[in-house]
């Protein structure tokens, strides 16, 4: 998720666990807390495909940030003690506000590593999109409620409600992952589809209009499916350019990309390059990680010793406006075929590509 919801989820919790104690200062304690698994955005990896990859990695190991956790509790102790709270409740409090962080980002698509160094497949459940002010709101209001009247001294009903409400709010995100992903392999079995992996996520900034991925060889399909809708899911065939993987097939970030992304990737030959598109993230068309792997040289494909992250397009409001209609009509129609044919195209702020 996004810093500031982070920053705010850390503060509700230490607030509801510790405010009576520490008073306003448990909000900034946990704000500072909540965002601290998120500086391993400063490590170069030395490309783009590892700085995405090993990002979410140790800093979001639900091992690692337990014995964070257990440090922090025995040097607060040492140097901060506070006899009104346990020793117990104060472990509690930061091993919560931690391991919230990394837990919330699996709900969300990017792919969290929570057992590192264990490698399995990255978790991402894939039920709230990165930015969603329906989860970040009640936490904000919490947050702001408790600096301006203060906890010392008070139970934190405040902050406990909130955490309540964005508990149910993500419950509810996951029953539309789940209606998502039954009304579209209903229409697949319809057809006579088999599905060899299905990926659904919410459109950018709500949870009532899902997107829904299904690899079928050569080819991709996609849907949009709203909660809203009473006709079949419409099924959009997008060719996925599984035959240029070859070309990357020993390439060591190529398979780590294959690996983090569950092999939910597309692959485009723009002019001479070979395009690789993790097309879990963003919206069709719209994908921010798009990497430069290889090049075309006298018949042959060279992989790039560094691999290079294209510009992210992101599209624009009209297209927003679009997709929230959608959520209530129906009948609107939105061009996923065309906007997935973009990508075909080279950006035009990228000169090698031209």
């Amino acid at each position: 998720m996004d810093s500031i919801t982070q920053a705010v989820l850390g503060a509700t919790i230490q607030g509801a666990l510790l405010g009576r104690w520490q008073g306003r200062k448990a909000l900034l304690y946990g704000a500072m807390l909540g965002t601290l698994p998120d500086l391993d955005v400063v490590i170069d990896y030395g490309d783009a495909v590892a700085d995405m990859t090993f990002h979410r990695g140790f800093s979001h190991s639900l091992f690692v940030l337990t014995g964070v956790a257990l440090l922090l509790t025995w040097l607060t102790r040492r140097f901060a003690h506070n006899p009104g709270y346990s020793t117990q409740r104060l472990f509690l409090t930061l091993w919560l506000v931690l391991t919230t962080h990394t837990l919330l980002d699996s709900f969300t698509s990017y792919g969290t590593q929570l057992f590192w160094p264990f490698m399995p497949t990255p978790t991402a459940w894939s039920s709230i999109f990165i930015i969603d002010p329906l989860y970040t709101v009640p936490l904000l209001v919490a947050v702001v409620l408790g600096l301006l009247f203060g906890l010392r001294g008070k139970p934190p009903r405040t902050q406990t409600i909130a955490l309540a409400l964005t508990s149910l709010y993500l419950t509810f995100t996951l029953g539309g992952k789940w209606m998502a992903e039954q009304r579209v392999e209903a229409e697949l079995a319809r057809q006579g589809i088999e599905a060899q992996q299905l990926f659904s996520t919410p459109t950018p900034f709500n949870s009532l209009l899902w997107r829904v991925i299904v690899l079928d060889g050569e080819d991709y399909h996609e849907a949009l499916v709203s909660w809203f809708d009473t006709a079949a899911p419409q099924l959009e065939r997008i060719p996925r350019g599984t035959h240029l993987a070859s070309a990357l097939a020993d390439s060591e970030a190529h398979a780590r990309l294959d690996w983090f992304t569950g092999g939910m990737l597309r692959y485009d030959q723009l002019g001479d390059r070979l395009v690789v598109t993790d097309i879990r993230l963003g919206m069709t068309g719209f994908h921010p990680f798009r990497f430069d792997f290889a090049q075309m040289n006298e018949g042959q494909w060279r992989v790039h010793a560094a691999i290079e992250r294209l510009p992210a397009e992101r599209g624009d409001f009209s297209r927003l406006q679009l997709l929230w209609s959608r959520i209530w009509q129906p009948e609107v129609q939105i061009p996923l075929l065309a906007w997935a044919n973009e990508l075909r195209k080279a950006p035009a702020s990228t000169p090698a590509l031209q």
